[in-house]
């Protein structure tokens, strides 16, 4: 069935690629496997999977450097498997770009579980709503693209991009970091939280804001975030 998302392993442990493969077709899923790097990039240029696992220590490639990569230039979500426990280790991953982090040894049924919520998080809630106008930028979510009035033009993530979209879409209104575990999906707890911190402290970065008092997304301690701009659709 071509409608079945499509899933690309790219891990050079043999055992590990036919586990997830098995796992993840008997789950409903299409999936791709990869030992190297440069097998699995050359593979993107014909191919958009829709959730992209990727191991960190690959025998061709920086694992953190193509995460960064596939986290830029591609729409695709992007789940680290690593062995790398540390919690720098998870949290560089997440700062690079990635949309979650699953360490080594996993239990199979948790990386479905975890692939299946972020596909329901990333499918847009209002069909067409793919560029927002507000408070002198423009958001572009079919090119992940952030512009400004005065012409300045940066990019987001993917995992950036969601966050910014549940902001754009409920505009001073309070978000809870509840709110934001259920929408976004993911495992609550400070892992969690740590991500979402990351997350909003590069928006608030691109988006020009000063750190000690940001003016479009503020922080309501105890509480969650509210986002204070004026948001047009189109």
């Amino acid at each position: 069935m071509t409608d079945q998302p499509l899933v690309t392993i790219l891990d050079d442990e043999p055992d590990i690629r036919r586990l997830l493969a098995d796992t993840l077709e008997e789950a409903g899923f299409r999936t791709l496997s990869f030992a190297r790097a440069t097998e699995f990039e050359a593979a993107l240029r014909t191919t958009t999977p829709d959730v992209c696992l990727v191991d960190l220590g690959l025998p061709d490639r920086d694992g953190l450097s193509l995460v960064h990569r596939l986290a830029l230039e591609q729409g695709a979500t992007v789940i680290i498997i690593s062995g790398r426990a540390q919690v720098q280790d998870r949290i560089t991953g997440l700062e690079l770009g990635a949309d979650d982090y699953i360490i080594k040894p996993f239990d199979p049924s948790e990386v479905v579980a975890r692939i299946r919520a972020r596909l329901r998080s990333s499918q847009p809630k209002v069909q067409n709503r793919r560029i927002a106008r507000f408070n002198g930028w423009e958001a572009d979510f079919d090119a992940y693209t952030l512009r400004s009035d005065d012409g300045t033009e940066g990019s987001f993530s993917h995992a950036e991009g969601e966050v910014l979209r549940m902001f754009l879409e409920s505009p001073r209104r309070l978000i809870s970091r509840q709110q934001m575990q259920e929408t976004l999906g993911g495992a609550a707890g400070e892992s969690f939280d740590r991500a979402m911190d990351v997350r909003i402290s590069r928006l608030r970065t691109k988006l020009g804001e000063d750190p000690k008092n940001p003016r479009l997304i503020k922080t309501i301690y105890g509480a969650g975030y509210i986002f204070l701009g004026d948001v047009a659709w189109s």
